[in-house]
């Protein structure tokens, strides 16, 4: 059966004996050639996908087709959406302004927002490309086409309230700060991502997760010039599995307790993940004065290749400055296990426990760790302050964990 030009500039399609809801971007108007304004199209492609009422198994789809490159100014795509489900299929490539000059507005907060769109899958083989490097100097405030100062945003991609969430297939490369935001979501699975940023580029994060649960994040490749992925306050239950990590600053969760905030994590779950010349591997890290926790976190069957700080769990964060003043609070971290950690470390400190002096890290344990140097006659070591649990079969010894006599839970 061949398809058919709806007035909402829709084509329906017989598929296996049911119909398919299609809505291409070009048919809106979409030009897609990297300098042709398309955002205007994409809204009213958006608008029409979103309110389509589908029937049966048909899942409404947005088609973004292959070979061109749709250049887009900051824009949200907001449900709730009419069909119970709707599918984003990008094939070709998406852009934002080169230079914050072509920004027509100010970013708010982020390039691309999707808010309140329930079980939406977004696929395909196409890239998302922030062009942030104009954004990376030292001043990350800058003008505009309407010459209006405007703040570096803060993410490429923003998922905001979007349950059962699935983004798979894309190559992310470049934003002005993190490449993919996910807050206040639950049942969210991310797999099968490129996401690449130099090196040097600042707080390129690939994965922020916030505020959500129930996330699965899987079969990835990061490599930029912050964390791989941060999985911050709000967040459980995070499953994390066969990333390759580099370069970057490894899984954190964290920072927390930032200007004396509550924070809470748990129920975090890291395996076969590798971490190639990146600056951390798994790290914790807290700021003190704040308060909270973060507890019953994993990390397991971990491979190092020149990983610097490869296991860390930093509460004297600050932002990195390690300058700190002493608070009277501080978020308790525990029941934090790393086990199974092979490969090589860049640095002579191995592991680092560096915990607050109130209450300490409690309940932690290292086993099966095999860490040696990046320079065959140099040796490594672990420092510990304030951490109290066990370690066993750890190369180098952590003196201050005492020997496990009991399973850990």
């Amino acid at each position: 059966m061949a398809g058919a030009m709806l007035d909402s500039g829709a084509i329906e399609k017989a598929i296996y004996g049911g119909i398919k809801t299609t809505f291409d971007v070009v048919k809106f108007g979409a030009v897609g050639d990297g300098q042709t304004d398309d955002t205007e199209a994409f809204v009213k492609a958006w608008t029409a996908l979103c309110g389509a009422a589908a029937g049966g198994d048909d899942v409404p789809t947005l088609t973004i087709p292959g070979g061109k490159t749709f250049l887009l100014q900051p824009s949200e795509f907001e449900g709730p959406c009419k069909s119970k489900s709707v599918h984003v299929q990008v094939s070709g490539n998406l852009v934002a302004p080169k230079t914050p000059d072509a920004w027509k507005v100010c970013p708010p907060h982020s390039w691309l927002v999707f808010r309140k769109v329930g079980n939406l899958i977004i696929d395909g083989s196409g890239k998302i490309d922030g062009q942030g490097s104009t954004w990376w100097g030292e001043d990350s405030s800058l003008i505009n086409g309407k010459k209006e100062k405007c703040e570096r945003p803060t993410k490429a991609l923003h998922f905001l309230r979007c349950d059962h969430l699935r983004l798979s297939g894309l190559t992310h490369i470049n934003s002005p700060r993190s490449h993919i935001g996910i807050s206040t979501s639950n049942d969210v699975e991310i797999s099968h991502l490129t996401i690449i940023a130099p090196d040097e580029s600042p707080n390129t994060d690939g994965i922020n997760v916030t505020n959500s649960t129930y996330v699965n994040i899987h079969d990835s490749k990061i490599g930029t010039g912050d964390d791989c992925i941060t999985i911050m306050s709000g967040s459980s239950n995070v499953r994390i599995a066969k990333i390759a990590c580099g370069p970057g600053h490894g899984i954190s969760v964290g920072s927390l307790g930032a200007d004396g905030a509550y924070a809470a994590v748990e129920n975090v779950y890291v395996r076969d993940c590798s971490f190639i010349g990146t600056q951390n591997g798994a790290r914790i890290k807290t700021w003190p004065g704040g308060s909270g926790y973060a507890r019953n976190i994993t990390f397991e069957h971990i491979t190092l290749t020149a990983t610097k700080n490869p296991i860390i769990i930093d509460q004297q964060y600050c932002n990195g400055a390690h300058d700190c003043a002493k608070q009277s609070k501080a978020v308790l971290v525990s029941n934090v296990r790393f086990t199974d950690f092979r490969g090589t470390c860049g640095n002579e400190e191995a592991i680092k426990l560096d915990c607050n002096h109130i209450s300490g890290c409690q309940n932690i344990e290292l086993v099966k760790i095999n860490i040696t140097s990046t320079v065959p006659s140099k040796k490594v070591y672990a420092s510990c302050n304030n951490a109290k649990g066990n370690s066993g079969s750890t190369v180098p010894t952590v003196s201050c964990l005492k020997y496990p006599t009991r399973p850990f839970i």
